[in-house]
C-alpha cells in the first residue's frame, strides 16, 4: 500500500530510545507507517514527498499549562506588553484612549510588575491619561493589576475597604487609601466583574487567533488551564465549525473555593457535552485550582516567611482542608486535579490534597499535574514521584531576568532563591514532566523555553554558564518534557509525543536539527511546518526562499 505522504530529505527525529534517527517517514490516513527505508519503498504515484531541505522531522510540541482565549483576547486590547517604563504605559494608554474614544472600559495585560519601584503602580498616574473612564491593566503573571481612580470607584474601594479573602488592595504610604495596584484574584475579581464580557463571536474568533499562533510555533495539543463555564461553548464553536482549529485541545474547568460544592455538580455534564461534541478533538477532562499566587507579589504561599516582609507568608487561596476535600471530590469524578502552585507552602498543600485523594479514593493511574512548582521544599521533592504527580513547569521562566532580580530574589532571599525551578532534580527523583508556556503569561513558543531549559540563561547569554547550572538538561530531555510529557500528561502517550509506526503524525518541520543547533540559536530555530494527523497546519519558507512541501 503507498504513503498518503513521505517525508525525506532531512533528519527524523523520533523521540524513541530504540530507533531515535532515521532519514524518511511516511504517513497514511494520518497515521505514521513506516521509518527509513520502509518509509521510502511507499511512495507511489499519489504520494506527497514532503522535502525538509535539510531540516529536522520531530514529534510535536504540546503546551501542558496555557490559556488560549485569555491570550487571544489579549492581543486586542492596549498594547502594553513591550512597554519598558510606567511612563511609556500611559503615553500608551493615552494614546489608545484616544483613538478609541467609544470604549468604556480600557484593558491590557502583559506588562512587566518590576517597572514600579516594588511593583507598586500609582492610580494618579493612569489618571493623568484618562481621568473619566475605568483603566485595568493587568501584569504579564495576571495576579496583579494596575488600575485606575475611576475603575477603583466603581468598584467600591476607598479607605474603608477592607482586604478580601485571597486578595490585597495596596494602600498609600501613611494611608488607608488605595494605591490603584491589585494583587490576586480576590482584589481583582470586584473589578473584572464590571468589565463587560466580550462575545461569543469575539471569543471564538480569539481562540482561533491563539489556536493558529500554536500551528505557526509547532504545537499540536494545548491544556487549556483556565475554563470558565461558559467557555466550554467557545471551545466547541470553534472545534465544529469550519475551519476548525489546528490544535486538539484539553480543558480544565477552574474551581474556586467560594461555593466550590455546588459548581462542581455541573462538571460531568460539561465534560459530556465537549467530549461529544468534538471527540478525538476536545476532552474536558481536568479541574484547575489555585493554591497561592506568585513570588513577586509576595502572594505566593511559603512555609516560611518573606524575606522582605516578615510578617507575611504570603496568601493560600484555600484553607488546607477545603482543598483536599475539593481535590477529593473531583477526582472521585473522574477529572485529573491540576493545580497552580508556586510557593513550598502551596506546594505542599497541593500535595497534600492530592495524597489525600488517592487515599481516599484508592490507587489508579490518575496523573495529577502541579504546574509551575517555582520553589519546592527539599522535604517534598520525592513527593511528586510517589505520588505519580505531573511536574507542569515553564522552563522560560528559569533566568535572571528583571522580575528575578529585581523582585523574585529580594522577596525569597539567597537560600531560598537557589532551589529554583528544578527541573533536573525533579527529573533525578524519578518524577514525570512536562513542559508549558503560561501564554500569555509569557511566550508561547517552545523552542523559546526549550533554549532556556538547556542554558538557564538569559537571551543575552547571562550567566556564563547559566543560573543555577546544575539544574540545566539536555536537549532531549527538554524535547522531550514538550512532547512526550505532554502527551503522558494527556493519558495520549501511545497516541503521539514520539514517531513511531501506528502512532498520529503529529510532526513538526524544524530547519535544522536542533541536536546539531548551538543552545542560544534554539530559540531562533524556524518552524517550516506543522502536521496534524497528517494534515498541515502551518506552512513556512524554507531557508532556501522555497516552501516544504510536496515535489
Amino acid at each position: 500500500m503507498h504513503a498518503d505522504i513521505v517525508f525525506t530529505g532531512g533528519i527524523v527525529r523520533t523521540g524513541a530510545s530504540d530507533a531515535p534517527v532515521h532519514d524518511a517517514l511516511a504517513v497514511t490516513d494520518g497515521r505514521i507507517t513506516a521509518l527509513g527505508a520502509q518509509a521510502l519503498a511507499a511512495r507511489g504515484p499519489r504520494t506527497a514527498v514532503v522535502d525538509l531541505a535539510g531540516g529536522a522531522l520531530l514529534p510535536a510540541f504540546g503546551d501542558g499549562h496555557v490559556h488560549p482565549v485569555m491570550g487571544g483576547l489579549g492581543l486586542a486590547g492596549v498594547p502594553v506588553r513591550d512597554c519598558t517604563s510606567a511612563d511609556e504605559i500611559v503615553e500608551v494608554v493615552r494614546g489608545w484612549a484616544a483613538a478609541h474614544p467609544e470604549t468604556e472600559w480600557i484593558t491590557g495585560d502583559g506588562f512587566d510588575p518590576w517597572l514600579a519601584p516594588d511593583g507598586r503602580f500609582d492610580a494618579r498616574w493612569l489618571d493623568a491619561a484618562v481621568p473619566d473612564r475605568p483603566v485595568v491593566l493587568r501584569t504579564m503573571d495576571h495576579h496583579t493589576a494596575w488600575v485606575n481612580s475611576e475603575a477603583l470607584h466603581r468598584a467600591g474601594y476607598t479607605a474603608t475597604t477592607p482586604d478580601p479573602a485571597g486578595g490585597e488592595i495596596l494602600r498609600r504610604d501613611g494611608s488607608a487609601e488605595p494605591l490603584g495596584t491589585l494583587r490576586e484574584f480576590g482584589a481583582l475579581g470586584p473589578v473584572l466583574a464590571l468589565i463587560p464580557t466580550a462575545s461569543h463571536d469575539t471569543q471564538v474568533a480569539a481562540l482561533r487567533e491563539a489556536a493558529a499562533r500554536f500551528a505557526a510555533a509547532g504545537v499540536t495539543w494545548v491544556q487549556d488551564a483556565w475554563v470558565e463555564p461558559h467557555q466550554a461553548d467557545v471551545w466547541i464553536t470553534a472545534a465544529t465549525t469550519e475551519p476548525g482549529l489546528p490544535v486538539r485541545a484539553d480543558l480544565a474547568f477552574v474551581l474556586e473555593p467560594d461555593g466550590w460544592r455546588e459548581r462542581i455538580l455541573r462538571f460531568t455534564a460539561d465534560r459530556d457535552k465537549v467530549e461529544s461534541s468534538a471527540p478525538g478533538r476536545l476532552s474536558a477532562r481536568s479541574v484547575k485550582f489555585f493554591a497561592d499566587g506568585v513570588i513577586e507579589s509576595g502572594t505566593a504561599a511559603l512555609l516560611e516567611p518573606y524575606t522582605d516582609c516578615p510578617h507575611s507568608h504570603g496568601i493560600a487561596n484555600w484553607a488546607p482542608q477545603e482543598l483536599a476535600a475539593a481535590v477529593t471530590a473531583v477526582d472521585a469524578l473522574g477529572f485529573r486535579p491540576h493545580l497552580h502552585a508556586i510557593g513550598d507552602g502551596g506546594v505542599r498543600v497541593a500535595l497534600d490534597a492530592i495524597e489525600a485523594a488517592a487515599r481516599t479514593n484508592g490507587a489508579r493511574d490518575r496523573r495529577p499535574v502541579i504546574a509551575h512548582a517555582q520553589l519546592i521544599d527539599p522535604a517534598d521533592l520525592a513527593r511528586f514521584a510517589a505520588l505519580g504527580v505531573v511536574a507542569n513547569l515553564q522552563p522560560l521562566w528559569a533566568q535572571p531576568d528583571p522580575l528575578m532580580t529585581e523582585l523574585t530574589l529580594p522577596r525569597i532571599g539567597p537560600e531560598r532563591g537557589g532551589r529554583q525551578y528544578q527541573t533536573a532534580a525533579l527529573l533525578a527523583s524519578g518524577a514525570r514532566l512536562s513542559f508549558g508556556s503560561d501564554w500569555p503569561v509569557t511566550a508561547h513558543e517552545p523552542l523559546r523555553g526549550i533554549a532556556t531549559a538547556v542554558t538557564r540563561q538569559t537571551p543575552e547569554g547571562i550567566p556564563e554558564g547559566g543560573w543555577l547550572p546544575e539544574e540545566r538538561i539536555d536537549i532531549d530531555t527538554a524535547l522531550a518534557a514538550y512532547s512526550a510529557g505532554c502527551a503522558y500528561q494527556a493519558f495520549e502517550e501511545k497516541e503521539w509525543g514520539a514517531l513511531r509506526p501506528g502512532m498520529r503524525a503529529d510532526l513538526v518541520h524544524l530547519a535544522a536539527d536542533p541536536a546539531g543547533t548551538a543552545p542560544r540559536d534554539l530559540a531562533h530555530l524556524p518552524v517550516l511546518g506543522t502536521w496534524l494527523a497528517g494534515r498541515r497546519t502551518h506552512d513556512a519558507p524554507t531557508p532556501h526562499g522555497t516552501r516544504a512541501g510536496r515535489r
